[in-house]
């Protein structure tokens, strides 16, 4: 009796087969291009608007690489799943927004933070939508 011999998975493939995993990843890469963006933006215009501004691009860079790499296909036409995955990052970008600006207006002055405040403030507000994102764009965004 031939037995197939299987390769064992590596803790990469463990991972990677996760969607969840795959979808920390894909948006750790976006939060990457979200605060570079931001970063380069605020040379040339306000916090408040460079924080705006750079989520699109996130936004833009996770819808790609989410459809590509993290969920099945919907079924759905391509500009209908992005509307929909727009409709998940208003809130999303809402709560960046809050975040960012209550931490780097508010809680880190009070704190007397002031080394790098809306730095640190923008990427904890892009970190706190994370699986509030995810069930979003799983039950909805992508929903077959």
């Amino acid at each position: 009796m031939d037995k197939a011999v299987t390769k064992p998975q590596s803790p990469l493939d463990r991972l990677l087969a996760s969607e969840f995993a795959r979808f920390l990843l894909v948006g750790g890469f976006s939060a990457g291009v979200n605060v570079v963006a931001r970063y380069l933006l605020n040379r040339v215009m306000p916090f408040e608007i460079a924080v705006l501004v750079a989520y699109l691009f996130g936004m833009v860079t996770a819808y790609l690489l989410s459809r590509r790499f993290v969920f099945e296909a919907s079924g759905r036409k391509a500009h209908e799943e992005f509307i929909r995955f727009c409709l998940v990052n208003a809130v999303a970008a809402a709560q960046v927004w809050l975040v960012s600006e209550g931490l780097a207006r508010l809680a880190f002055p009070a704190a007397g933070l002031t080394w790098h405040a809306e730095d640190i403030a923008h990427v904890i507000g892009v970190l706190s939508p994370v699986v509030t994102s995810y069930f979003g764009h799983r039950h909805f965004s992508f929903r077959k």
